[in-house]
């Protein structure tokens, strides 16, 4: 699984590779700069023939160091190249003034750069470590960029100038930052910066290319990841067993005509394996989903009481409520009901059930796993000291504002730190959902499923497209999965079955591109 690094963690491998003796600092810029080039030349292969032209624009750290080595091979390559700097070459870090003074051509002030119809311009202004918003000639030159032709393509190295590569978002007070400035490419080493997955930054990056240049990886429980395709092993069902080996989610709707939701993620939860799932609703409703229902069963929920009396059959493995659900007295009862049961220690697991899951309902103290979305969230919040009405078997699925609600004291740009505190507080999974939906569990590991570059997935931002992440999240953990595994698995295949599915899709449609994609992972 890839790692997305901040860019202390760069810098702190970098360091770690410079003091091994394998490679010093002025390889690694090399082969940076290097590997901005390769990737020039293989994503615009036309220009590598004929007479093109580039603007280099270089800062004064090593960012800019890394964009001297591009000039010269570019120039090297036949190219017609102006270099522009910024700074003085007195006060440039050691390496960077070496590749400064292995360039051969002309050095133009920074303050000069105006767009002459060039094929490239290379954005070699800051790197990864600016915590402050641009302004002077950066910002000029900046603007400048935003200004160019649009067959004058952007490449910008590491990230693009002006952004956090931490966060993914510009620094308080960039009110003046070109609005509409976007790279057509973005090249970074080694491994993406969690920037490029979070925030803003990504729908501004272009393509993305990661180099390797020889670094060694951190890795550890603290270091964020980005979501890849679930195990096969862990989400496919054996060759023996019956329905209830796989689980039964039960899942509780609203009232009469607010039922569309709890609907959804029934049939989220049925799709990712779930052996039975059940919709419960109050009496008034049961009709209305009859009508719309076939493989789900159902099951008439007035209350409370009504959800501890279907919660002792212990053929029930998991829980999901909150879609669609309310936020009268009635709902709150269910989530009382649902956060306080705990099977009775003379309940049997039914036989034949998986083992996985029975070992998880008993790892939760015989408390129900519990998926708590939408309503439930609004519900919750209002709970004083609700964090203790929580356990290790629930997963918190809310988007920003929820969020807010929830934790209104964790603000602040850096997106997986935020939800990383959240999850450590609530005990449990917590799963901020956006395009750049991050999955905490509650011993600190962090994951980012990013819906962008190859994986983007717009239309995912529809009505309904939460209630099916939930659903599916319950049917993971119904099978025994644990939150976090179920979480990360629910989130990769939702945004794969967006990035699949494109432009139109509903969210009806999600579930059913599920068996597809299930069958090509191997599951």
């Amino acid at each position: 699984m890839s790692v997305l690094l901040n860019a202390s963690e760069m810098r702190a491998a970098e360091h770690r590779a410079i003091a091994s003796g394998r490679v010093t600092a002025a390889m690694l810029m090399e082969r940076a700069g290097r590997g901005v080039f390769e990737a020039i030349c293989a994503e615009w292969p036309d220009l590598v023939a004929g007479q093109a032209k580039a603007s280099v624009l270089c800062g004064p750290g090593n960012n800019g160091g890394d964009g001297f080595v591009v000039a010269r091979l570019l120039a090297e390559l036949g190219w017609e190249v102006d270099a522009y700097f910024s700074g003085d070459p007195v006060k440039v870090p050691e390496d960077a003034l070496s590749a400064f003074r292995h360039w051969q051509g002309a050095t133009l002030p920074l303050a000069e750069y105006r767009p002459c119809n060039e094929d490239v311009v290379v954005d070699a202004l800051f790197g990864t470590g600016l915590a402050r918003p641009v302004s002077g000639e950066f910002l000029a030159a900046l603007g400048a960029i935003s200004e160019r032709p649009r067959t004058t393509m952007l490449v910008a190295v590491d990230v693009l100038a002006g952004f956090s590569s931490d966060t993914g978002h510009l620094p308080a007070g960039s009110g003046d930052y070109p609005k509409h400035l976007s790279a057509d490419m973005t090249v970074t080493f080694q491994a993406p910066r969690l920037g490029h997955f979070t925030g803003s930054l990504p729908a501004r990056s272009g393509r993305l290319v990661v180099v390797p240049i020889g670094v060694e990886l951190p890795d550890g429980d603290r270091v964020v990841r980005l979501l890849e395709a679930p195990a096969p092993e862990r989400i496919t069902k054996g060759l023996l067993g019956h329905k209830y080996g796989h689980g039964h989610a039960l899942v509780l709707a609203g009232g009469p005509t607010r039922g569309g939701a709890g609907r959804l993620a029934a049939r989220g939860a049925l799709r990712v394996g779930a052996g039975l799932v059940t919709l419960g609703a109050c009496e008034e409703a049961l009709a209305e989903n009859a009508a719309r229902l076939d493989a789900i069963m159902l099951r008439g929920l007035d209350g409370g009481e009504d959800l501890r009396a279907a919660l002792a059959d212990p053929r029930i493995t998991a829980l999901c409520l909150g879609p669609g659900l309310g936020l009268d007295r009635g709902a709150a009862g269910l989530v009382g009901a649902a956060l306080d049961w705990i099977l009775p220690p003379d309940a049997p697991l039914i036989d034949g059930t998986d083992a996985q899951i029975a070992g998880h309902l008993r790892r939760y103290g015989r408390r129900i796993p519990v998926v708590l979305d939408a309503d439930a969230l609004t519900l919750l919040a209002s709970l004083g000291g609700f964090e203790a009405r929580l356990h290790e078997g629930c997963v918190l699925t809310p988007h920003e504002g929820e969020f807010a609600r929830l934790f209104p004291d964790l603000i602040g740009p850096d997106k997986a730190e935020r939800v990383r505190a959240a999850a450590e507080r609530a005990g449990c999974a917590v799963v901020l959902k956006g395009p750049d939906t991050v999955v905490a569990a509650p011993d600190g590991r962090v994951w980012i499923g990013g819906a962008f570059y190859e994986r983007a997935a717009p239309w995912l931002a529809t009505a309904g497209s939460g209630d099916v992440l939930a659903g599916m999240i319950a049917g993971f953990m119904a099978r025994g999965l644990l939150p976090e595994v179920a979480a990360c698995s629910a989130v990769w295949l939702h945004q794969e079955a967006g990035r699949r599915l494109g432009a139109g899709l509903i969210a009806e449609d999600i579930p059913e591109a599920l068996p597809a994609i299930l069958r090509e992972i191997g599951a």
